[in-house]
């Protein structure tokens, strides 16, 4: 895979950070002057597998997140999104429109259903106890149109 830049992070599993997380992967898009949707679109995915890993990999935990932003050739960009948390029993039940984990908590089990359609391909990696990843990829539209 070709890279043509990279932003690399990591932050604590605090609830306040998935606006951070939102910002800097934003921000580091810009560079490729995407659509207002498509930044909305990515800044969605993103808060979405952020909020997955502070809920649901963490649970009752903290711990770090680890965020991977690529610029790839064609204005394709690949976002990963790492934790080390409890990991995922059964990722296609998890992947499946309104399963949660935490109905406690009233969660809509919407979130890998948000991802996948703000995305053009959604990856979902899981070992149980070792933690989850999620790699999004989208091309986005001819400079900006």
């Amino acid at each position: 895979m070709e890279i043509l830049n990279e932003i690399k992070f990591s932050m604590p599993s605090h609830s306040v950070n998935e606006s951070t997380a939102r910002a800097v992967v934003s921000s580091f898009l810009v560079q490729l002057n995407p659509t207002v949707e498509e930044l909305s679109d990515i800044r969605t995915a993103v808060s979405e597998a952020v909020t997955n890993s502070i809920v649901h990999g963490y649970r009752n935990s903290k711990g770090k997140i680890e965020i991977t932003a690529r610029l790839l050739p064609n204005r394709e960009i690949y976002i990963k999104i790492k934790d080390k948390g409890c990991g995922i029993d059964d990722i296609k039940q998890a992947m499946e429109p309104l399963f949660t984990t935490a109905p406690e908590e009233e969660r809509s089990g919407l979130g890998f259903s948000v991802m996948q359609s703000f995305t053009d391909k959604l990856t979902v990696k899981s070992k149980k106890n070792k933690g989850t990843t999620v790699i999004m990829r989208k091309k986005l539209s001819a400079d900006g149109e």
